[in-house]
């Protein structure tokens, strides 16, 4: 059974999202495709994130234990118990879908806060005097990463101006994940797209990406998205 983690990195209620109504209908169509596979959700905003600090950590990024965890503040023990608890869920994931917005060319920095908490030694990386190496590559394992944004960016600029595309790439490859899709939801703020054609321009991509990252059983069929063929979803331009 295939689990899938579900990563929404907006600060907006899905109702007036446009990346996390596109995640919940990505993930919406991957359960539909494989009604046995799991689905755990993270919301980013809402969920307990704790921010690393150094008294967390003992020597090659390895979470403190024993006496120096029961010397921590309850508040610090309970930050370094939930970091424990956000890594082993990532861990145990099959298929990684993240949606978020394009800040700054970049994401919510919430997001790269997370991938801190979980950055651990000898659960995602292996750190030792040889150098630094990812642990997922164990099994097949898959990423999707949905990112929208108010203006249009050449797809072909993915490193110049996409950093978030080309951030993830590069994290998921170097811990062992090489199978990465991005969708890309582009131009929502602009009067010559705006979130309709958006949405559109985005659909076979979609489609694409869920036959690729879950393929129909035999019974199932597969056709886009609700919100990529009728989008009268609400929008503003942190998405």
């Amino acid at each position: 059974m295939k689990k899938i983690l579900y990563i929404a990195a907006s600060p907006k209620p899905e109702t007036s999202s446009i990346s996390k109504q596109v995640g919940r209908a990505f993930v919406t169509k991957l359960m539909e495709n494989q009604p046995d596979c799991t689905l755990e959700e993270l919301d980013l905003y809402t969920a307990d994130i704790p921010l690393p600090k150094d008294c967390y950590f003992t020597g090659w990024v390895n979470l403190v234990s024993g006496a120096q965890y029961d010397a921590l503040s309850e508040a610090d023990r309970h930050a370094v118990t939930r970091m424990n608890d956000l890594c082993t869920q990532f861990q145990s994931a099959d298929i990684y879908v993240i949606a978020s917005p394009m800040w700054s060319l970049s994401f919510p920095s919430i997001l790269k806060q997370y991938l801190d908490c979980i950055m651990l030694n000898n659960r995602l990386i292996s750190l030792t005097d040889k150098g630094v190496n990812g642990l997922l590559g164990d099994r097949t394992r898959k990423m999707v990463y949905i990112q929208t944004s108010g203006g249009v960016y050449p797809k072909l600029l993915y490193g110049q101006l996409n950093f978030g595309v080309r951030y993830f790439h590069d994290i998921f490859k170097f811990l062992g994940i090489k199978d990465f899709t991005p969708i890309l939801v582009q131009g929502t703020d602009m009067q010559s797209v705006g979130v309709d054609k958006a949405l559109s321009e985005a659909a076979d991509d979609f489609d694409d990406a869920v036959n690729k990252v879950c393929p129909p059983l035999p019974t199932k069929t597969s056709s886009c998205c609700s919100c990529c063929t009728d989008s009268s979803s609400a929008s503003d331009g942190s998405n």
